[in-house]
């Protein structure tokens, strides 16, 4: 079975583009490409990644695209669009011709709306996305987990992915009421999630195993192994831990919670490629 890390970045770097980049995460501030990722994987035993968009342009989802076409351990891509131009079932039309482009994503968490999700015009290009098979990632904070919700269930038949587990206030030890949000979004079974920013949502430098049982337990009850897959989050984890790092506290998880030796490698197959498979529409074997 092809192992598959669901989430992950490539860019070069331009400073004015990578603006939110900080001098707390100057670790980030170069070029991170394929061949780099190529050697993280192969470390880590894994086989293939979905490279996912880092920048708010069509510009951006070719670039992505073309580096697809050159490497074949990117499985898959999720792209950008304008979902709310008046054209977007054209464009999505035109991008139905590329067949590593899974879905897209938007970057929500930064729009001041907190029920951007449910805009008339982005719900209309959300429309859209279905008639061409596309996904689409859900990337936001736990205060726009509320219009998440309502999403999912205004569209059922749409498969959505929730990136980073919804970004919950790790660092503050806060679990409500994002744990009861994400029980509410999991209940759509058109919803799965991925395990992925973890690191980054913690104490960056000071971080422990255990600060993120809470926040897995939540999601593992709520969604279960085969609604879950695994995200790196490369080069982004970076500004606070390895990939190693950043697998290993997954790899731990799951030992410790599922003991019998063959459920555990079942799961482990679910997290690490099945379920990305599936649902990415990608080759799992």
């Amino acid at each position: 079975m092809t192992r598959i890390d669901a989430h992950q970045h490539f860019w070069k770097y331009d400073p004015p583009e990578f603006s939110w980049v900080t001098d707390e995460m100057a670790v980030l501030r170069r070029d991170f490409l394929p061949d780099e990722l190529a050697r993280e994987l192969a470390a880590n035993g894994m086989d293939a990644s979905i490279a996912v968009q880092s920048s708010q342009s069509e510009k951006g989802t070719t670039f992505l695209l073309n580096l697809a076409v050159m490497h074949s351990k990117i499985a898959g891509v999720v792209g950008w669009v304008d979902l709310r131009a008046p054209n977007v079932r054209e464009r999505l039309r035109e991008y139905s011709r590329y067949q590593k482009l899974r879905g897209f994503r938007h970057i929500v968490q930064a729009e001041p709306d907190d029920r951007f999700l449910l805009r008339e015009d982005f719900l209309r290009g959300l429309a859209c996305l279905k008639e061409f098979h596309f996904t689409y990632d859900i990337l936001i904070y736990p205060k726009q987990l509320p219009a998440a919700v309502e999403l999912a269930k205004r569209m059922p038949e749409q498969p959505f992915v929730v990136d980073h587990i919804a970004k919950p206030l790790i660092k503050a030890k806060e679990i409500e009421p994002w744990a009861r949000q994400m029980r509410e979004l999991a209940a759509g079974p058109n919803v799965f999630c991925k395990v992925s920013g973890l690191v980054t949502e913690a104490d960056w430098h000071q971080w422990r195993a255990q600060d993120f049982k809470p926040y897995l337990d939540v999601v593992f009850d709520a969604f279960g192994p085969d609604r879950l897959m695994f995200g790196s989050d490369w080069p982004v984890c970076l500004i606070a831990g390895t990939y190693s790092q950043v697998k290993q506290l997954i790899e731990e998880y799951l030992s410790q919670r599922f003991t019998a030796e063959k459920e555990k490698q079942k799961i482990e197959q679910a997290i690490f490629g099945e379920t990305a498979a599936r649902f990415y529409g990608v080759k799992a074997t």
